[in-house]
């Protein structure tokens, strides 16, 4: 058989088979109702997989929106702790500022003098330093004049060594050129402090042997050198010693202020004294006239 006549029979077979299956099928709905069944249960398996992968899929996106949520929360989070912390630091800071001007402003000054506070702008300290110094934002425009006695609430801090229009250098006690007469707290030995370098003990020079003074005492101001008012805590004994070829005793003692932590100081100034105006001076002759003129007057 050729080959045209064999497609011919098989398209004719399939046909009549097809045919045949249609006609039993319209019959009895066999054929439909298994095609059903089948149908679902291959396109149940077919789509599986298809329904697996989408979740997952899914799965995966919204887990991925949601951990790069939560990044961006939490980095939103951190930042705003940053800026909280740095907030209450500030808020810290500002609160100690107003503590501490709350017990400058408290400061009662000596009689006869006058208390202002200034802001520190500048350390120069140290080897580096030629003087041992510090600066200030307060001026002659303000009323600020050379030699006027610098305090803190601890202690003595020195003296104004230069003003300026706006800022003043302050000469520390610990400065090899600063001099402060004091007196001992306790037994009133005097004798003339003197500084040595910063970190370097303070000395008290000029006391007598037969001075009585003990270690741990505090010195005071005498009130002696013109400059400092009488009685203000500049610092405290820590060694006093006798020498053999001396005639004062070999005193060390330390500032009571730490001079590299200052912030705040304050700047005492004399009050203007009042000079009372001296009585009229008459001659004698000039008071008998007047007398008489004004027995005169009377008649």
């Amino acid at each position: 058989m050729k080959k045209p006549n064999k497609i011919v029979v098989v398209i004719v077979a399939g046909l009549f088979v097809y045919l045949s299956m249609f006609t039993w099928n319209l019959r009895t709905g066999h054929l439909d109702a298994l095609s059903s069944y089948t149908g679902l249960d291959i396109s149940g398996y077919l789509l599986r997989p298809g329904l697996w992968v989408k979740d997952q899929v899914v799965g995966f996106w919204e887990r991925y929106i949601y951990l790069v949520g939560l990044k961006q929360e939490n980095d939103t989070l951190l930042a705003e702790v940053a800026r909280l912390k740095q907030e209450n630091m500030f808020l810290n800071e500002r609160a100690d500022h107003g503590a501490r001007l709350d017990k400058l402003l408290g400061f009662v000054p000596p009689e006869e003098w006058d208390a202002s506070g200034a802001r520190v702008i500048a350390h120069r300290m140290g080897p580096a330093g030629v003087l041992d110094t510090i600066s200030v934002d307060r001026g002659a425009a303000t009323g600020v004049e050379a030699d006027m006695p610098v305090l803190s609430l601890d202690g003595v801090v020195g003296r104004v060594l230069k003003a300026g229009a706006m800022n003043s250098s302050i000469l520390l006690l610990t400065d090899a050129n600063s001099r402060i007469a004091v007196v001992g707290g306790s037994h009133r030995s005097p004798g003339m402090l003197s500084g040595q370098g910063y970190g370097q003990a303070l000395k008290l020079r000029f006391v007598n042997l037969n001075a009585v003074i003990d270690s741990g005492e505090l010195l005071l101001t005498s009130g002696l050198s013109g400059i400092f008012p009488k009685g203000l805590p500049v610092a405290r004994v820590t060694k006093v010693q006798r020498s053999d070829i001396s005639l004062f005793l070999t005193v060390e003692a330390e500032p009571l202020i730490d001079v590299g932590s200052l912030e705040e100081v304050l700047l005492l100034q004399s009050q203007p004294r009042q000079l009372e105006a001296a009585p009229e001076v008459v001659p004698e002759g000039e008071a008998a006239n007047a007398e008489a003129e004004n027995g005169a007057a009377t008649q």
